[in-house]
């Protein structure tokens, strides 16, 4: 065997192996960030995180993107990163309704809104750590992660007395190998979303039924929604997204309801 041909063969070797891998093994670090993103639900029809190159990490940290797929219920989650104005009328929505909801809240939010805060821990909501200051976490290091989602822990306990937040929403969603090992080992379940649409930029608001309308597009079993508290339209809406969910027989659902992994 000549040195030419074997050297080809420990090539065509090594790129058999090399392809059998998951691309999420291939492809990095413990810290190569990922910003959450999947293929939305159409026609009821599941959505998907498998062609995203991180499925493999957020199931091997036990993260959030789905709920029981095979039962009619929801999750509702909100992003409070400030206050826009709305969140008072969200909180009546839910409160007529009688829907359950996450609220993920920053250090801006906890010490601008005590009094909101309060309201959701009263009306039986669950509140969530979107971090102190909203930093992409795969760029600070293990402490400062921990001093970020410490921070706005201990402000919420005293703020509303909880004395243990469980859930965690990336901000920006962005997201390592390391930072969901690191906060998960804090004691925290990272939750993403599987509906979503781009509802953050108050200056780009399109109205009632759009967000009404882009919402129920992509509804579907064990769906985990994001919802943003800055959006008029969100607040507007929220009240005919629930009615109709509820007429298709979804049911809502707090996250501590979710099944366990």
């Amino acid at each position: 065997m000549n040195r030419r041909f074997f050297k080809s063969l420990l090539i065509a070797i090594s790129l058999l192996l090399t392809s059998a891998l998951p691309v999420d093994s291939i492809m990095a670090s413990p810290d190569h960030p990922y910003h959450f993103g999947f293929k939305k639900s159409k026609n009821g029809q599941l959505p998907s995180i498998n062609e995203e190159g991180f499925k493999g990490i957020v199931d091997r940290h036990g993260a959030v993107f789905l709920g029981d797929t095979t039962k009619k219920e929801l999750y509702l989650t909100f992003d409070n990163g400030y206050e826009n104005g709305f969140t008072p009328k969200i909180l009546d929505t839910l409160l007529a309704k009688k829907v359950p909801a996450i609220f993920f809240v920053t250090g801006h939010f906890v010490k601008e809104q005590p009094e909101l805060l309060k309201r959701m821990a009263q009306e039986g909501h669950l509140i969530g750590n979107h971090s102190w200051s909203h930093p992409d976490m795969t760029t600070v290091p293990n402490q400062k992660i921990k001093d970020e989602l410490t921070k706005v822990s201990d402000a919420v306990q005293q703020v509303t007395g909880q004395a243990n937040m469980r859930y965690l929403r990336p901000p920006r969603g962005i997201f390592s190998d390391r930072t969901l090992a690191v906060t998960k080992e804090l004691g925290y379940t990272n939750v993403f979303w599987s509906v979503a649409y781009k509802d953050w930029d108050t200056k780009v608001q399109r109205g009632a039924k759009y967000a009404y309308d882009s919402v129920m597009a992509q509804l579907h079993p064990g769906a985990v929604i994001l919802l943003h508290s800055v959006s008029k339209d969100n607040a507007e809406a929220l009240g005919m997204m629930i009615d109709e969910a509820r007429k298709q027989g979804y049911e809502f659902k707090s996250l501590d309801q979710l099944p366990k992994k």
